[in-house]
């Protein structure tokens, strides 16, 4: 069994930055346990698969798996995802996925980039003093999402860059998503990420964690407009806006890999 294979650079307008992620188009769903076999072949943040939707409010069903399990949400799989399907030529300008716990999540072609729309998510203040121990400085703010997402705000960008998270200890916490932000310097914010109990240290450019930043900064900024920056090693730009009951996310996609893969 042959499957067409893409390596796409998510949020990134030059190769080697942003978020890869692989995109593999199936005429029908494989086995869980074989998709997930795929995905720690690939050893990237995220594999996307998609088959074709025969209902009228999506055109394919998506799903994401890290190299360990398999996750609600993932941004910036979709949006190499709907860069893979949308730059074909003759390609519509936009397209819809149906998925298992996200909802029907749209990308758009906007100019020379995409447009994502995601869920906006709020958070809850809590005492994550336990959760926050491995980051090795103090927050001045602990949020957190039911489903396993925690938000931790910083005073500035500088403090952001320094953490040199205890990897080892946040695994104790399963696949609970650590989100580090701050203001930014030259953009209005900054974040980084990290997820080792789902099998990623820290993640170059995450697409999901702003359903939750845009909620959060919206806020705070006194705006629903406003560009991030993730500051990984790779790092990634982002436009935020918070319409209603969604987050849009601009960005770029490169294409690096185009082949097969072969099962069996």
């Amino acid at each position: 069994m042959k499957i067409p294979f893409q390596q796409v650079d998510a949020f990134a307008d030059r190769p080697f930055t942003g978020n890869p992620a692989a995109v593999m188009p199936l005429e029908a769903w494989l086995d869980d346990a074989t998709l997930q076999a795929i995905a720690a072949e690939n050893n990237l943040a995220e594999t996307a698969f998609i088959v074709p939707w025969a209902g009228p409010e999506a055109d394919f069903e998506l799903r994401w798996f890290t190299p360990e399990v398999e996750v609600a949400l993932c941004g910036h799989a979709t949006l190499a995802t709907g860069h893979a399907l949308l730059s074909r030529e003759g390609a519509p300008d936009g397209v819809r996925f149906a998925t298992r716990k996200s909802g029907v999540l749209e990308v758009h072609r906007v100019g020379d980039g995409y447009r994502l729309a995601l869920p906006a998510w709020e958070m809850s203040p809590a005492d994550l003093s336990a959760q926050a121990a491995p980051l090795g400085a103090r927050p001045e703010e602990m949020l957190w999402r039911d489903g396993g997402y925690a938000l931790f705000r910083f005073a500035d960008e500088a403090t952001i860059r320094s953490l040199n998270p205890d990897f080892r200890a946040m695994r104790s916490f399963d696949d609970l998503l650590f989100i580090v932000t701050a203001p930014g310097d030259s953009t209005d914010i900054v974040s980084r990420v990290f997820a080792p109990g789902a099998g990623i240290d820290e993640d170059p450019v995450t697409g999901s964690a702003h359903c939750l930043l845009a909620t959060y900064w919206a806020g705070r900024l006194g705006r629903t407009r406003f560009s991030a920056y993730q500051a990984s090693t790779r790092g990634g730009h982002i436009e935020v806006e918070l319409a209603d009951d969604r987050v849009y996310l601009g960005g770029r996609c490169v294409t690096v890999i185009e082949g097969v893969f072969t099962l069996g």
